[in-house]
């Protein structure tokens, strides 16, 4: 009731935060990701209709092996070399960014112009390197853009919706302007798409990754049985992903349809033209749209594993996440082998492109809960470069063996299962061997140890354990609150009280009661 009468009670409205009209350092790095996997999407499908899937797999077999092997160098030598300098080095990670995404816009625009020649070959390969470049420094610096750890685990959630949205996006548009303008259109916007994000880039904080080299606690936490075990099933999983993307590739290469001779007369016609040289037999390759399918199921794999991803976290521990992923790879690869056709390879390429992403968010959740200590942006940036290798390397199977895809269904099978089943094996050791002992930070207490022999701590990216250390008491109804002889809150205990007619106030000490007894 008011002075000017009853009036109807109102829903009580929440305080909103204060809008700023400034863009967070994360949200400009969001938009450049988006941006560079609108840019990757285009670039895919100017490579589906060009020469680069055009040519023969056997007559282009070693072309394409000596790219991929020079593709290696960039991962297995030279990062390690520069990689702890550019984490050192005062935005050297931001300049990463910019270099590979300005690289990416040129090598672009020449492939405009050699979309139909072999010179393709060497500009796809030094497109690849840079978008891999780019990956590694997205892992340095996203640790480095956030306020707290569990700011982290749902910054990387959002770039893999991200990066899935804008891969499906781009490669969606890319198809219609290789439609009507052939895929020279979709490689122009694609460098005209890099351009921008290299312009945000600059828009990017001068950040360093890394004051000093990796002290003996980071490093002790990063060996963990935990984390050893968990990165090597991850590197499987990108090897399978690297082999599938090739393999599928090589699969589904589009083809074109021969002339049909039953009609009456249509074979004196077709014998004219051979004499001609004219080509009327056309290509047996698989229809255009079957790579698109394919691609179109490893886009939605990427979205849905990002989307679940945190919803499965919250329920499911880390370790059972990886080991999830891995039995569903191994799963749909039975399938697959067993089915052989488009529909297998639909299933395979969507389960293994949302068992990577969803592996790749737990991951990352497991190293922040096994090694706190850890600097995150210099530790994605090694584990990201190890699992690049590992793509290039899987990549490397089916063009130095070609085989059929359902023999590549059953490898894929075989590898998931085997990987499923020495994650198992090690666990299981694992919780039998002795924990190495831990050498705890200043401040930190001494961790325990699970059963699977893991160093374990509270998991900072989750909310705080119910019910807390020091519990609020209930008091008396009708307690008033407490207060010192001066009428402020002094000589007071520090234990809350919870009281319902007054909600939480501080408890008076038995000092401050014998004082007003007195």
């Amino acid at each position: 009731m008011t002075n000017t009468g009853w009036r109807p009670l109102e829903k009580p409205t929440r305080a909103k935060p204060p809008v700023s009209i400034a863009a967070t350092p994360f949200t400009r790095f969001a938009r450049v990701h988006t941006l560079s996997s609108v840019g990757d999407g285009l670039v895919t499908i100017a490579l589906a209709g060009s020469i680069f899937l055009a040519v023969d797999p056997r007559a282009a077999r070693e072309k394409v092996a000596l790219y991929l092997f020079l593709t290696i160098a960039p991962f297995a030598v030279v990062t390690p070399l520069i990689g702890p300098a550019v984490d050192r080095a005062r935005g050297g990670r931001r300049t990463m960014v910019l270099a590979s995404t300005f690289g990416r816009a040129v090598v672009a625009f020449l492939m405009v112009g050699h979309i139909h020649s072999l010179l393709l070959f060497p500009e796809a390969f030094v497109m690849l390197v840079l978008q891999k470049t780019y990956v590694i420094a997205n892992r340095a610096l996203v640790p480095k853009l956030v306020d707290s750890e569990r700011q982290l685990v749902e910054a990387n959630s959002k770039l893999a919706l991200l990066s899935a949205a804008g891969s499906m996006g781009g490669a969606a548009f890319g198809a219609f302007l290789a439609l009507i303008g052939g895929p020279g259109w979709s490689a122009a916007l694609a460098c005209m798409v890099f351009v921008v994000a290299g312009v945000a880039s600059l828009q990017l904080p001068m950040l360093t990754v890394a004051d000093h080299p990796a002290g003996v606690q980071e490093q002790r936490e990063l060996r963990g049985s935990g984390i050893f075990l968990a990165s090597s099933a991850m590197a499987v999983l990108r090897g399978i992903v690297g082999f599938m993307t090739f393999l599928l590739a090589f699969e589904f290469r589009g083809g074109k349809e021969g002339v049909d001779v039953k009609p009456l007369g249509a074979a004196v016609g077709a014998s004219t033209a051979i004499v001609r040289r004219i080509d009327i037999i056309g290509d047996p390759r698989s229809p255009a749209w079957h790579f698109g399918a394919v691609v179109l199921g490893a886009g939605v794999g990427a979205l849905v594993g990002a989307r679940i991803a945190p919803a499965l976290r919250r329920r499911v521990a880390e370790e059972r996440i990886v080991l999830g992923v891995l039995i569903a790879v191994a799963l749909v690869g039975l399938v697959a082998t067993w089915n052989g056709d488009l529909l297998g390879a639909f299933l395979l390429s969507l389960t293994v492109a949302l068992a990577a992403g969803a592996g790749k968010l737990a991951f990352d959740s497991l190293v922040q809960r096994d090694a706190p200590d850890a600097n995150y942006g210099r530790s994605f940036a090694r584990f990201e470069a190890r699992f690049q290798l590992t793509w290039v390397i899987g990549a490397f199977i089916p063009v130095v063996l070609p085989f059929r895809a359902r023999y590549g269904y059953a490898l894929v099978t075989l590898a998931a299962a085997g990987a499923a089943v020495s994650y198992i094996v090690g666990v299981r050791t694992a919780g039998r061997a002795p924990a190495p002992a831990a050498v705890p930070s200043p401040g930190r207490t001494e961790p325990g140890v699970d059963a699977t022999g893991v160093l374990t701590r509270p998991d900072p990216t989750l909310i705080a354990p119910w019910p807390p250390e020091d519990p609020l008491r209930p008091a008396a109804p009708g307690t008033p609150p407490a207060a010192g002889p001066s009428g402020e809150w002094g000589s007071i205990s520090s234990t809350p009280v919870v009281s319902a007619g007054e909600g939480v106030h501080v408890e008076r000490t038995r000092r401050a009661d014998a004082e007003r007894d007195a």
